[in-house]
């Protein structure tokens, strides 16, 4: 992703990494927290040549809900081999977020993996509404 489109920073973290992520609207907060999770995971070329997957995430809250989000992104990458390229929120309320994801085959050649991330936490995670930007942070456990 272009360095001047991050919508996240990088949280400094005791033995974990987690980031603080932006978005103008609640659909376009879980956006940028996905593409923000694979940034951290993979960098290199992709191309438009994907496939497109749906997803649909129950959570008991919006920090629940984003828990499980990412984790059925970073799910994609770690046990499909997946790398998410684009992201189209379809739906979203507080307990169900419905997505089509694009994504594209991992390939070494021309992805180069920055971060082996194991699971994404609960601790200190939130999402608020800041009265015309939503905000989250969320802590990945290495």
């Amino acid at each position: 992703m272009n360095q001047a489109t991050r919508h996240y920073t990088v949280l400094d973290h005791t033995a974990d990494l987690g980031i603080k992520v932006w978005g103008s609207g609640l659909g376009d907060l879980f956006k940028n927290a996905g593409l923000a999770l694979m940034d951290l995971i993979v960098e290199g070329k992709t191309d438009d040549s994907g496939t497109t997957k749906e997803i649909s995430v129950l959570g008991h809250d919006l920090s629940d809900l984003m828990v499980r989000w990412l984790g059925e992104i970073l799910y994609l990458f770690e046990g499909e081999g997946l790398v998410v390229t684009d992201i189209h929120i379809e739906d979203i309320r507080p307990s169900k977020l419905d997505a089509r994801v694009r994504v594209t085959p991992f390939d070494p050649n021309s992805h180069e993996i920055l971060s082996e991330i194991k699971a994404v936490t609960y601790h200190q995670s939130y999402v608020k509404d800041l009265g015309g930007q939503w905000e989250t942070r969320i802590i990945f456990d290495l």
